[in-house]
């Protein structure tokens, strides 16, 4: 079947659009344009909310990554605004291509072009052997982050499978350098903040240190998302789960390589457009002085060990 070019790196297939929205029964007009009302006119009402200009597309988006449930969308879009008000050391206006020092050497990180099947994009991280401070790994989120907000702009998904390849790195020393309390912080963001649904979790590696790694990630994670953890000893068992149309050459597929979408992402992530658009994004906070103060959990807090265990879908 053939995809359809949403910009020059992502394609959704010929049926994705309809086929979600009529999932979370949004698929006729009237129906999709008074929910987004009821959402925007919500916004306007919060008191507390410091950006209520959203566009028609991103609340569309909102109320997609949740299940087409108005009271859940406004629940993420509160967590959105507060977790950028009491987290901001994640956020901030980097451009990947030179605020990041060598953390392109580290890691490679992009989303791929194709979706599956059902209609989930894949999200391939791959570590290197290369000596890094552990002070750097903020780097690391920040640039997830805004790769986040690239895909709430443009992509239109079910959700994502997620690739986290350890085959070629140092798992002792990158043990060493893990801190859970940022893992756990990291990982609100992306499904609190941009409303992620991650379908599964396959870690590449042959080393039984890999074990000491699964353990730090189930220790901030809902027990639901811990058991979407499957580790491989190859690539090749990812064929079992993936179609290899899909997959990076790296991978025994037929996409582009690593290398190659890594620069593409580069380029589309540090463009003027999306600077532009992480600026804006950024604004989303929350002034706590107007929120009532029983709104208020601690869920939100944002200090080492007051966040609840994250749940999914």
């Amino acid at each position: 079947m053939d995809s359809v070019r949403i910009d020059n790196i992502l394609e959704l297939r010929p049926d994705t659009v309809q086929y979600i929205r009529k999932l979370y029964n949004l698929d006729k007009p009237e129906s999709l344009d008074d929910s987004i009302n009821i959402l925007n006119e919500w916004i306007q009402k919060q008191p507390h909310f410091n950006k209520k200009d959203f566009s028609k597309r991103y609340l569309e988006t909102t109320l997609i990554v949740n299940k087409g449930s108005l009271e859940r969308a406004k629940v993420q879009l509160d967590k959105m605004c507060t977790l950028k008000t009491v987290l901001p050391q994640f956020f901030g206006n980097y451009n990947v291509k030179t605020d990041f020092e060598q953390l392109h050497e580290v890691i490679k990180t992009v989303v791929l072009p194709k979706l599956t099947d059902d209609h989930y994009r894949v999200n391939v991280m791959k570590y290197y052997d290369v000596e890094w401070k552990a002070s750097q790994a903020i780097h690391f989120y920040r640039h997830n982050i805004i790769l986040a907000e690239y895909l709430r702009a443009h992509d239109y998904i079910h959700g994502i499978i997620a690739i986290i390849d350890l085959s070629d790195t140092n798992l002792i020393s990158l043990l060493k350098k893990l801190n859970p309390v940022e893992i756990r912080q990291s990982i609100s963001i992306y499904i609190d903040c941009y409303g992620v649904r991650i379908k599964k979790i396959h870690i590449i590696s042959e080393s039984t240190f890999v074990d000491g790694i699964v353990t730090i990630l189930k220790s901030v994670m809902s027990a639901k998302l811990a058991s979407r953890i499957d580790v491989h000893k190859s690539f090749e068992e990812l064929h079992k789960f993936i179609p290899k149309a899909i997959l990076p050459i790296d991978y025994g597929g037929e996409e582009r390589s690593l290398e190659t979408l890594q620069k593409e992402f580069i380029e589309v992530l540090s463009s003027q457009a999306h600077l532009d658009q992480v600026k804006e994004m950024n604004k989303a906070t929350t002034n706590e002085s107007y929120r009532q103060k029983d709104q208020f959990s601690e869920h939100y807090a944002g200090m080492p060990g007051t966040f609840k265990f994250l749940s999914v879908d």
